[in-house]
């Protein structure tokens, strides 16, 4: 017993710890199963898409949505729903990367291969901490595996960074967690 008190004389009573918050760009992945099953029943109930051949695939380990369609235009259509029914779950339709391959013919067949993004790539952390400082707020901004951590003395300059994080027009879905006080 009076060893535990002991310990308790040296612990502080009270641990300053700065507040900060993590930067992060994560998809939830039932959402994003969710929203491309309702792409595929609603591409069924299509009147335009009646005896067509359209194959939608998630590869939830990849990451990689893969679409099938009979022409460019019928992909295009079901990108634009894809798009939309995302955007209804709550997704930001920033989570594809359309330009990353461009759909090709093979046979009768145009396919394309729509990688998801999930977490921060080591350039685009790069990118997010050099405007973090371009922004001269009180911060200290830190990568950290797929995300930035950043700290401050004050709150407000976390949601200064929150704030100024929705102008900078990366294309990049951000999600702030770990908010602590």
């Amino acid at each position: 017993m009076a060893i535990t008190n002991n310990i308790a004389l040296f612990l502080p009573d009270k641990i300053s710890v700065m507040p900060s918050f993590d930067l992060v760009s994560k998809v939830d992945l039932q959402t994003l199963d969710n929203a491309v099953n309702t792409v595929k029943k609603e591409i069924t109930n299509r009147f335009d898409f009646k005896d067509s051949h359209v194959s939608i695939d998630l590869n939830k380990k990849d990451l990689l949505l893969t679409i099938e369609v009979e022409s460019e235009m019928k992909l295009n259509q079901v990108i634009d729903v894809l798009i939309s029914r995302t955007m209804k779950q709550g997704l930001e339709a920033t989570i594809y990367d359309l330009e990353a391959k461009k759909g090709g013919q093979s046979g009768k067949v145009f396919k394309k291969e729509i990688p998801v993004r999930n977490g921060l790539k080591q350039e685009d952390a790069k990118k997010v901490v050099k405007h973090i400082k371009d922004a001269g707020l009180k911060v200290q901004a830190a990568i950290m595996d797929d995300m930035v951590r950043v700290t401050g003395k004050k709150i407000d300059d976390l949601q200064a960074v929150i704030q100024a994080s929705k102008t900078w027009g990366m294309g990049i879905p951000f999600q702030y967690v770990n908010m602590k006080d």
